[in-house]
């Protein structure tokens, strides 16, 4: 059975590829399995299809570049792509063409060795911090080549992992602002607000400041995602990209993910104001924005935002005020490292960040408490006083 499709080619034109499995090779006994790609019409690629379908059955099919990484890679790809999310999915086409296929794409797979597995790990070992995931992609596919007749091991299994040393006193610092400089943060905003007669970025910092949740679920939300009844927002999906990099709003990660989040007074009620103000000013432009379905922080062409948008308005309040630098992202550990220094529990948080796993709450919650402890020393000589 086959499937002819079309994609997008990295010039940006369109073309149209088939996968189509051809029975058996009555000289060797092993399954015919072709991908061709680069036809101009879905015509084209039908009528090559048929040619390959009378050569197998003359016996004058000639096996072409069907043995190669890249042909074990799509016929992967095509099994992959319905097991995982489309930002997934995209994120791992990106990192194939980045860093696999450049080097291994047109390697016949029987000649691709132990000695050049281990030589290409060391060496995405010392560019790229997610070596270990590159690594496992490419076992995944060879794995698959196995299980499809077309390699008889996997050289990727007999590879030595590279291990990095941890260096002593020394952690990954995470970007937040402390009680103080969240305070001058919301200051300097509030100018930048009344300045640029823009509410939307000063109201999406608050919520996110005062919540905790992620900016693509943020960017995300509509309004009837809030019930300023009972003073919540459930959050049930994310802003994220999908292939060919296109903005897309999909279910949260993991099922800890959907949460309903209590919000405090002063956040819903500039949520409220900002309601009012982008029915305002997006009715000037031709939107009314009064539905439920209407998104609480678009574009200015009533879109879903690209994510680097917040960021980079922060960093100009950030310059304006002379405060440290965080990205967006840091508003969630501010959130974090707050209330755990409020006593909130480390369970609490985690529920209320949608943490999955605990290990990410308690590593925010190391950072808290050690610098709580380099304030004991002090404390104790202030309370005996000699």
């Amino acid at each position: 059975m086959a499937t002819i499709k079309k994609y997008t080619k990295k010039d940006g034109s369109t073309a149209y590829m088939f996968q189509a499995y051809l029975g058996t090779d009555p000289n060797t006994g092993n399954r015919i399995r072709v991908t061709r790609q680069g036809f101009s019409t879905k015509k084209a690629a039908a009528l090559a299809l048929s040619r390959l379908k009378i050569d197998v059955d003359e016996g004058s099919f000639i096996k072409a570049n069907e043995d190669t990484f890249q042909a074990a890679y799509d016929l992967w790809l095509e099994q992959y792509r319905n097991t995982v999310k489309e930002s997934t999915l995209n994120k791992t086409i990106q990192l194939f063409n980045k860093h696999i296929l450049p080097t291994f794409g047109s390697m016949k797979l029987d000649k691709i060795t132990v000695p050049f597995c281990q030589k290409k790990v060391n060496e995405w070992f010392g560019i790229h911090s997610k070596y270990t995931v590159i690594k496992n992609y490419t076992s995944s596919v060879l794995k698959f080549a196995i299980r499809m007749d077309l390699l008889k091991s996997n050289p990727m299994d007999k590879v030595t992992l590279p291990r990095r040393m941890a260096e002593v006193g020394k952690e990954e610092e995470l970007k937040y602002f402390d009680k103080m400089e969240l305070q001058r943060f919301f200051e300097g905003s509030k100018e930048y607000a009344e300045q640029t007669n823009n509410l939307l970025y000063h109201t999406l910092f608050r919520l996110l400041a005062f919540s905790g949740m992620r900016k693509g679920e943020a960017l995300a939300l509509t309004w009837k995602d809030l019930d300023f009844t009972n003073e919540t927002v459930t959050i049930n999906k994310t802003l994220t990209r999908g292939l060919e990099s296109r903005l897309i709003i999909q279910t949260p990660k993991t099922a800890s993910g959907k949460r309903a989040i209590a919000l405090d007074p002063i956040t819903l009620s500039m949520l409220t104001t900002w309601r009012k103000r982008q029915a305002t000013d997006f009715l000037k432009l031709g939107f009314n924005t009064m539905s439920g379905e209407q998104l609480i922080f678009p574009n200015t062409k009533n879109e879903l935002m690209v994510p680097t948008k917040p960021d980079k308005v922060l960093d100009k309040i950030i310059k304006r005020n002379d405060l440290k630098r965080i990205t967006v992202h840091g508003f969630r550990h501010t959130h974090c490292s707050l209330l755990f220094e409020a006593g909130a529990s480390i369970k609490e948080v985690q529920d209320r960040l949608g943490h999955s796993d605990i290990k990410v709450t308690m590593n925010i919650y190391a950072h808290v408490t050690e610098k709580a402890k380099e304030k004991t020393a002090e404390k104790f000589a202030k309370y005996v006083n000699f």
